[in-house]
């Protein structure tokens, strides 16, 4: 390596421009502090976009914070950490006020006495309605409105089109002192070239991984960076056993990752198998407004049972005034693939929709490595345990948000600016000869993943993905050591590196529970726990 001066260096690096990740800059920024945010396609393109159902927090007056605690810790089939889920139940309605007051524009409807309110929506798990929302499009009505602000903020400077390839910790370059994080490097995939940002504190909130399944209601990018990065660089992480299959994603070759948002349960929506009967009564007594995980079983089970491909959900017993007014979104998408939401029924299966384990962080963000934090899906916090109760994630990034950024505006003087930190070296590497080896090894992992750790698991399918992917990391990291980085080298090797991590937390539970579902222990264990790995020491770059 060689020690030249540094391309780029701020305060604060968030890696990551989604809700968790724009909330704290902004709040940073607000504070005179300089940020920059790294996005890895168009500065909106990412899950919170694409979030249809809404924010979880007790607007109503009938409703309580400590219903809302125990919904979520039901949801979470007995996992959760209760200190975790208050503190987040009990900061909800806040945070969501200062969404509010940047100009996202929740729907509100006129009250009984006269007033106008907050409309609220209920899904599942939920005991009362307590969702927010911007109509089935709330997503991008709060990316948009926190990317118009990061826009336009002096302080804020925006990235797009960049990868981190890992952070920059101290004792890997020779610093002495504490361990602690100083930087990272991130690759331009304008110029593909690897560059080097020095920062005093680096966030992590690069969202989920459900990429690494063949069938994902995720956008692109969801390829688990921020927990390999952190994983790499000597931080635990948990509970990544634990993978939300969404039961109703849009079962159609020209629409793939678009799902149909839980509230059309919620707003009365049934299931169907093909000749029309319902089946989720069979199933549990909350029928489809069951946990995702139960639902997305029961879907399955009746898919295999009866050998067809798809099953249906149907909201056409409604007005259609009312379904084109509460989804208009849902209806304009599907109307164009010929589905008309308001009197056919619509073709759905499970995909895998969001990543409840991740890096292990306190109520702070923080991590194990000094100066390094991580918000959002990219973490556990102990809020969803087995099972993410909808509409908790987006307030999850904006609680975690909130308290990183309070957190790191309090000890920013302590940490330490590094200048200037080492280049990256590719002295000794080629130019990829095979890019069809990184695309071959792609549908690989994906599908295997789909295959053997999916919905329903067994001990020998455990075994199976992790013999494969043990080879397949021997390949990507010759691979890795010989040719320049590229978009889909860096997302490959992450992808692997979660796999693996997603393998040993299943293999490490022998029992079944929420998300997790082995044929081997079908009951859960009278006392359970999250299920924690440790790196052994931490990789060099």
């Amino acid at each position: 390596m060689t020690n030249n001066s540094t391309p780029f260096h701020c305060d604060i690096l968030v890696v990551g421009s989604g809700a968790a990740g724009l909330s704290l800059a902004l709040r940073l920024a607000q504070l005179q502090h300089q940020v920059i945010v790294l996005s890895k396609g168009p500065v909106s393109e990412g899950s919170t976009f694409y979030a249809q159902g809404g924010i979880a927090a007790v607007f109503d007056e009938t409703d309580s914070i400590d219903s809302h605690v125990e919904d979520t810790l039901v949801a979470g089939a007995g996992i959760c950490d209760r200190q975790a889920v208050e503190f987040v139940a009990s900061n909800a309605r806040h945070c969501v006020q200062w969404l509010i007051d940047q100009g996202v524009a929740f729907d509100t409807e006129t009250q009984p006495n006269g007033d106008s309110g907050y409309h609220l929506t209920r899904e599942g798990g939920h005991s009362h309605r307590r969702i927010l929302h911007a109509a089935d499009a709330t997503g991008k009505e709060v990316e948009t409105t926190l990317v118009g602000k990061a826009l336009n903020h002096p302080n804020i400077r925006i990235l797009e089109r960049y990868n981190a390839v890992d952070v920059i910790v101290s004792d890997r370059i020779g610093l002495p002192g504490p361990r602690r994080v100083v930087g990272a490097w991130i690759w331009n995939r304008n110029l593909e070239k690897v560059e080097t940002c020095g920062a005093r504190a680096v966030i992590l909130a690069t969202g989920g991984a459900s990429k690494v399944y063949q069938y994902t209601t995720n956008p692109d990018i969801s390829s688990g960076d921020g927990i390999a990065m952190a994983w790499r660089a000597g931080c635990r992480v948990a509970n990544l056993e634990f993978n939300q299959f969404h039961p109703t994603a849009l079962f159609h070759p020209q629409a793939r990752n678009f799902l149909l948002t839980e509230a059309l349960r919620g707003e009365g929506a049934y299931l169907k198998r093909p000749d029309g009967s319902r089946f989720m009564p069979d199933f549990d007594p909350r029928e489809e407004l069951a946990p995702r995980d139960i639902v997305a079983r029961a879907i399955d089970h009746e898919m295999k049972r009866l050998g067809v491909d798809c099953m249906y959900l149907d909201i056409s017993h409604k007005p259609a005034e009312f379904v084109r007014h509460h989804f208009p979104t849902i209806y304009e998408k599907l109307l164009g693939l010929g589905i008309d939401l308001t009197c056919d029924p619509v073709p759905v299966v499970p995909a895998a929709h969001y990543t409840c384990g991740g890096v292990m962080v306190d109520e702070h963000g923080r991590t194990d490595v000094d100066g390094l934090y991580a918000i959002g899906e990219v973490t556990y916090t102990g809020l969803h345990g087995a099972n993410r109760m909808a509409s908790n994630s987006l307030l999850e990034c904006l609680v975690y948000g909130w308290s990183a950024a309070q957190d790191i505006h309090q000890r920013i003087t302590h940490l330490h600016e590094v200048s200037p930190l080492p280049e990256w070296d590719e002295s000794r590497v080629d130019n990829a000869d095979e890019r069809v080896v990184i695309q071959h090894n792609w549908h690989e992992l994906r599908l295997f993943m789909w295959d053997y750790v999916g919905i329903v698991r067994t001990t020998k399918r455990l075994e199976r993905a992790l013999r494969r992917i043990t080879l397949l990391q021997q390949e990507i990291d010759e691979y890795y050591a010989n040719f320049r980085v590229s978009n889909n080298l860096l997302e490959l090797r992450n992808l692997a590196q979660v796999a693996e991590l997603i393998v040993r937390c299943a293999m490490m539970r022998k029992e079944s529970r929420g998300l997790h579902y082995t044929l081997d222990y079908p009951q859960p264990l009278a006392v359970s726990g999250p299920t924690v790995l440790t790196p052994r020491t931490p990789s060099h770059k």
